[in-house]
């Protein structure tokens, strides 16, 4: 038996106090203390779905590598060749062991040079925070010679997540016109707020447009409220798995883990293996790729009233072919939604499924990923 966390071992962002401030609701989590909601997690979701919510992400693992060394080694251990990334991009990849498990989703992102070393590159991967410590051990036990220079930035840095239809329009008031305008999907940049230098890179987990920024850790409660000022709202954890699993984000330990590999995930966008570049896992994805998978995640959607929990049995003509990974009742669409790995012909859209929820038989409906998709913007004729 292990001991329980508590108040006295429980890690702090750099905006706990602000949290306390806001009435926050503060829970464990991954290790830290963190808030679960502040005015309830309906409001906070559709806050985000409509106008524009933050989130303090600042446990998420933070880790700069730097140089052509750095390159080399992340490409070692992640499934997408970040080699290919030109200063200003990033991409979500997996980490994985031997047998193709994946340890972590990361996401990497390569920055402009240093001014003191113009020809050198920095590279932040920002990790989960349940696994940030093994990610970051796991990556430093495979350098193998290389003395690629490193910086853990989790603790002198703090991270805000800024998302929602009116999210760009708060940035841009605060970064500036140009700097905004110029940072498309998925990219990244160096800006400079009240004398700091903020990193902010035009991605999210919850499916809406925005950025999610990271600061010295001294200046992330004035961020923080500056965004209040600009009438952006607090969210927590509650909202933020809602909004995610809307969009059919994963999450892991739910969605994935050591058990799962990409291909079975519908990660396969995230693995780089053409060429002859190695990394940890490369052999065992190759052949993942060309099996015949044994199951695969699918999106379901209630066809009943019934809410799908994870652990909840998916069943087939009242055989068990699967369970629930991830599963809710989604505020914007007024029905419980969830996913969960099937064998393969299960997971054709429309197939007709039951979910097992607490001994009562809930009917869904196989349907595209993700659940969600925000509306395009209108164009004006």
């Amino acid at each position: 038996m292990t001991d329980q966390p508590t108040s006295a071992t429980l890690r702090r962002t750099p905006l706990y106090d602000e949290h306390l401030r806001l009435g926050g609701r503060m829970v464990p989590f991954a290790g830290w203390e963190m808030p679960v909601q502040y005015s309830g997690i309906i409001e906070e979701h559709n806050a985000v779905r409509n106008d524009a919510g933050m989130f303090d992400v600042s446990h998420m693992g933070r880790f700069q590598y730097y140089g052509r060394e750095g390159v080399e080694l992340l490409r070692r251990v992640c499934t997408y060749d970040i080699g290919l990334l030109a200063p200003g991009e990033g991409h979500y990849c997996a980490v994985c062991r031997e047998d193709g498990g994946i340890l972590d989703d990361v996401y990497v992102f390569s920055l402009p040079a240093e001014v003191e070393d113009p020809v050198g590159r920095r590279y932040l991967l920002v990790a989960n925070a349940s696994n940030a410590e093994r990610i970051r051990d796991w990556i430093a036990g495979r350098k193998g010679g290389l003395n690629s220079r490193f910086q853990d930035r989790h603790e002198s840095t703090a991270m805000i997540a800024v998302q929602g239809p009116a999210a760009m329009g708060v940035l841009t008031g605060l970064l500036g016109e140009e700097a905004v305008r110029s940072l498309k999907p998925r990219r990244c940049g160096l800006y400079f707020w009240q004398g700091e230098e903020v990193f902010a890179s035009r991605t999210g987990y919850t499916g809406e447009d925005g950025m999610e920024l990271v600061i010295a850790a001294s200046m992330g409660p004035v961020l923080w409220r500056a965004l209040l000022d600009a009438g952006v709202s607090p969210c927590g954890l509650g909202a933020r798995d809602t909004l995610r699993l809307e969009a059919a984000l994963l999450l892991y330990g739910n969605d994935i883990d050591e058990s799962v590999n990409p291909f079975e995930a519908g990660l396969g966008w995230a693995v780089t293996l053409d060429g002859d570049a190695e990394f940890v896992g490369r052999e065992a994805l190759l052949r993942a790729r060309d099996a015949e998978p044994k199951r695969v995640l699918a999106c379901l959607r209630a066809e009943d009233r019934g809410v799908m929990r994870p652990g909840c049995a998916i069943l087939r003509s009242g055989e068990v072919v699967g369970k629930v990974s991830s599963g809710g009742h989604s505020p914007t669409l007024g029905v419980s939604i969830g996913m969960g790995y099937v064998p393969p012909q299960m997971a054709e859209e429309g197939t007709e499924l039951t979910v097992d929820v607490r001994g009562r038989p809930l009917a869904v409906r196989v349907v595209p990923r993700p659940f969600y998709r925000r509306p395009k913007p209108q164009v004006n004729a």
